[in-house]
């Protein structure tokens, strides 16, 4: 793997010059995390922005009895760890761990903050990422207004699929009840509507969507 190569391919990058961009690859870690790794805790103290190579990893909380809320699912391309870059705290917001082997690039806050220091141009990738996740907290609320169970479901369901139809769902159906906001027995119960009516075929936690188009219909 080419880390020069790779991180120029992410958007955050694109604000870096070559010599930055190869300065940080030299100081970035490759690592492989299997099904249930934790890459770190909530709380852990934090030094690093990861970026993800290939795998899938999920970003959650847990509450005071221990239960998971997975609040978001990191893919090829996907930033996490970002938070504590800009804040005095240091320390992680959420846990992260892996759903499958995955591969991903550890980039230390210290090489960093340098460049931004000294480039205020790289700074606008900064905007664009935070740009992105209030964007995305934004529809997450808007979302869980306008949006019933059922919708949220599906929408859900297309995000996980994303261009293919077939896919596996990479994490439990008590954990994607977590990010849809709604117990598993009515996400269950929303599944299973789409199934009686012909959008998704379901086999355990194998999927495929038969009619695309009516299920982003019930998705907005």
């Amino acid at each position: 793997m080419d880390i020069t190569h790779f991180l120029r391919s992410i958007d955050f990058f694109f604000g870096f010059s070559d010599e930055t961009v190869a300065e940080i690859s030299s100081n970035a870690t490759m690592s492989t995390y299997h099904r249930g790794d934790v890459v770190f805790s909530e709380s852990d103290p934090a030094s690093d922005l990861y970026v993800v190579i290939s795998g899938r990893i999920a970003i959650s909380n847990r509450s005071v009895d221990g239960r998971e809320s997975v609040l978001a699912l990191m893919g090829p391309g996907d930033l996490f760890g970002d938070m504590a870059l800009f804040s005095e705290a240091q320390t992680r917001s959420a846990g992260a761990r892996a759903l499958e082997t995955s591969e991903i690039i550890g980039v230390p806050y210290s090489i960093l903050r340098k460049h931004f220091a000294g480039d205020a141009q790289a700074l606008w990738s900064v905007i664009g990422l935070l740009s992105r996740r209030l964007r995305e907290a934004n529809e997450a609320i808007a979302d869980s207004v306008f949006l019933d169970v059922t919708g949220r479901t599906a929408k859900r369901l297309l995000d996980i699929a994303g261009n293919a139809d077939e896919f596996t769902l990479p994490i439990t159906q008590e954990e994607l009840a977590g990010m849809i906001g709604a117990s598993r027995e009515r996400v269950n119960k929303a599944i299973a509507a789409f199934v009686r009516l012909g959008w998704l075929e379901q086999r355990d936690r194998n999927y495929r969507i038969v009619e695309r188009k009516k299920m982003t219909n019930r998705a907005s």
